[in-house]
């Protein structure tokens, strides 16, 4: 019988995400993966991202396949799975998600489109994944397990207090690793990580508190807006 502890991380964009399968990849006993939907996304949308053909020649764009590779066998006992909300568009089964735990790991809206907005302009509701975050949390409790929710600010802050919590609430032993790794990357990185990761890629740990909110311009506000009730909703029940 498999007794691999599968964790499926689920976020938007610019949410701590990279420094989380990190931080679970510094352990000696897991195997992680970056947004493995990623090119199933892409291929089905049709959107166009940055490095786009280069994301859709390195992972595979049936995403069955995908799924098939999360439950698959690992040789580590915990297999972390770095998800990105936006990529679950209709086509991309979710069955799977059944076999795994699912937690959602959130960041304030304002904070998002601020940091998204550096790397991609015009970023509207659909790019940032909080709808589909929520939509995402509807349906773990419908499967009858009760989600996980774990807010980037409060691990910033409190990164050793907030992530013993976390091994918690998944079950698992408490392991210092996982709060320092070596710069330079991690070698399951995606092909993107040259555009995306670079501030994460010079760090040893999670990062320092952030400080005030951003103030956005009017239409990166709007949007902030349009996603704060999706994190409300979540942060509500947050770790």
């Amino acid at each position: 019988m498999d007794q691999t502890k599968r964790i499926a991380m689920w976020s938007g964009p610019r949410n701590l995400s990279t420094a989380m399968m990190y931080s679970f990849g510094g352990r000696k006993d897991s195997t992680v993966v970056d947004e493995p939907f990623y090119a199933s996304y892409l291929a089905k949308t049709g959107i166009v991202h940055p490095m786009n053909n280069e994301i859709l020649g390195s992972q595979f764009q049936d995403p069955d396949i995908v799924a098939r590779q999360l439950l698959a066998p690992t040789d580590r006992p915990i297999f972390y799975q770095k998800h990105m909300t936006q990529h679950m568009v209709n086509g991309v089964p979710r069955d799977w998600m059944a076999d795994v735990i699912n937690v959602f790991l959130i960041r304030h809206p304002a904070r998002v489109v601020a940091s998204y907005a550096k790397k991609r302009e015009g970023p509207q509701l659909e790019d940032i994944g909080f709808r589909q975050q929520a939509e995402l949390f509807d349906h773990v409790i419908a499967l009858g397990q009760t989600p996980i929710v774990i807010d980037s600010h409060d691990i910033r802050y409190d990164p050793e207090g907030m992530m013993r919590k976390l091994c918690v609430a998944v079950g698992l032993k408490w392991d210092a690793d996982m709060l320092h790794w070596p710069s330079g990357g991690h070698a399951s990185d995606g092909v993107w990580a040259s555009h995306w990761y670079g501030a994460v890629h010079r760090s040893t740990g999670f990062a320092d508190a952030e400080d005030e909110l951003p103030v956005l311009e009017p239409d990166y506000a709007e949007v902030a807006a349009q996603a704060m009730p999706y994190y409300d909703r979540l942060a509500a029940v947050k770790l």
